[in-house]
């Protein structure tokens, strides 16, 4: 059976969502984030060299990075759902969209996390105006335009086709569900109207609801 490690509001939420809209059991192992930190315990380290969420265990495979533990779900698990069938149109998309999430729409939103907290950091206290200005600088002219960037494009998408994909709710919509959040929750622009209704979509999904019964709720950190 699989073992999800599963870090309170994290990106393991996509994991026990994707477990849930096939219907496969698995045990929950919950962690908690340092209050202060944020940060993951060191109990993790036990199961990742890396610390981190999400990670899976299954029998002796161990599998971290959300969209590997998508993909090793999908493969053996799956039974052909969730994903478009190869070679499809629809399956680039998918491709796509699944690597996306990580590789492009998650580091300015970090970096937006990170410049955010810098100025209520533990700083003296003569430092404290110039790292304001610094973080303020660094979010005006680098990480809101391209944030703006990233967002029209999930609206132009969108318009296009309900899900990324295509016509059929897929695992990349599990896999974009991590920045969409992380935008609304950080970005401080309103989100355009297709990413507003994608939102209340997945939210309304049963599987959803259930992973966030599961899970314990979830709210991106921040």
């Amino acid at each position: 059976m699989i073992i999800v490690h599963h870090l309170n509001n994290s990106r393991s939420q996509r994991v026990l969502w994707l477990l849930e809209e096939l219907g496969c059991a698995y045990q929950l192992v919950k962690y908690q984030r340092d209050p202060r930190t944020l940060l993951a315990p060191a109990e993790l380290r036990r199961v990742h060299p890396l610390g981190k969420s999400p990670v899976i265990t299954d029998g002796v495979h161990t599998i971290a990075e959300s969209g590997a533990i998508l993909e090793y779900v999908l493969d053996a698990y799956g039974g052909g759902q969730l994903r478009p069938a190869a070679g499809s149109d629809a399956r680039l998309r998918y491709t796509y969209w699944l690597h996306y999430a990580e590789g492009s729409a998650m580091p300015p939103l970090l970096l937006k996390l990170v410049f955010q907290r810098l100025p209520s950091g533990p700083l003296p206290a003569l430092i404290r105006p110039f790292a304001r200005a610094i973080a303020r600088g660094a979010q005006e002219r680098f990480i809101d335009p391209q944030l703006t960037t990233h967002i029209a494009w999930w609206e132009s998408e969108l318009s296009r086709y309900p899900w990324f994909a295509g016509d059929e709710f897929t695992a990349a919509d599990i896999q974009m569900s991590f920045p969409i959040e992380a935008a609304a929750a950080r970005a401080g622009v309103e989100m355009p109207r297709k990413v507003r209704e994608f939102l209340e979509r997945i939210h309304a999904r049963p599987a959803y609801q259930r992973a966030l019964a599961a899970g314990g709720g979830f709210q991106v950190p921040g």
